[in-house]
């Protein structure tokens, strides 16, 4: 699948929004990525996932035993790879500000891969594989839809994207005046103070 086609799926589900807006990073930007409008639709989310899981396996990453999705925004499509790569999908999960895997049991040594919908700064996949690696688990790389970044992010294992996308993100004390004049909106599901 080539970045015209995800983008394509994305622009007929209306997830390419253009505006100002607070990302979950704390980072502004001209432009936000609403994967929910994509996932609401299992057709459109099959596909991508479908490619998602090809190109994992086209990384040549080793076996794979789990996917494990940082809650929220993983979990439709952490789930939806972990089908099409034949192994279960588990969460973590928010507790007392640190990610959790709170309804599962993951053995030591497990070989799990991290799965995104899209990744910015790399924050919460970084926080998920410190959650996993503290209970033993081999974690072998982070995919995601779509890196923002373009490769930039650090995620501390290897990351495989369905496609890159760069987008500007700025601080918010550095924003370009076309930005600055229009109020921000921040439709992400992670609040940052």
């Amino acid at each position: 699948m080539t970045q015209d086609d995800v983008l394509a799926l994305f622009r007929e589900a209306g997830a390419i929004l253009e505006g100002h807006f607070i990302l979950s990073s704390g980072l502004r930007s001209p432009v936000f990525l609403q994967k929910a409008r994509v996932f609401m639709h299992p057709d459109k989310t099959e596909k991508l996932c479908k490619a998602l899981a090809d190109k994992i396996r086209a990384a040549n990453l080793g076996p794979i035993d789990y996917i494990v999705s940082p809650a929220l925004g993983g979990l439709i499509p952490g789930y939806e790879t972990a089908r099409h790569l034949g192994v279960p999908a588990m969460w973590v999960e928010r507790e007392g500000g640190q990610f959790r895997l709170r309804r599962f049991d993951l053995e030591p040594g497990a070989r799990v891969i991290i799965v995104e919908d899209i990744v910015t700064t790399g924050l919460s996949s970084r926080e998920t594989v410190d959650a996993l690696k503290a209970i033993g688990a081999d974690v072998v790389g982070v995919a995601c839809l779509i890196d923002r970044s373009a490769g930039e992010a650090d995620v501390s294992v290897p990351l495989v994207a369905l496609i890159d996308y760069k987008v500007p993100s700025y601080s918010p004390d550095n924003l370009p005046p076309e930005l600055a004049a229009i109020p921000p909106v921040k439709p992400g599901s992670r609040n940052l103070a």
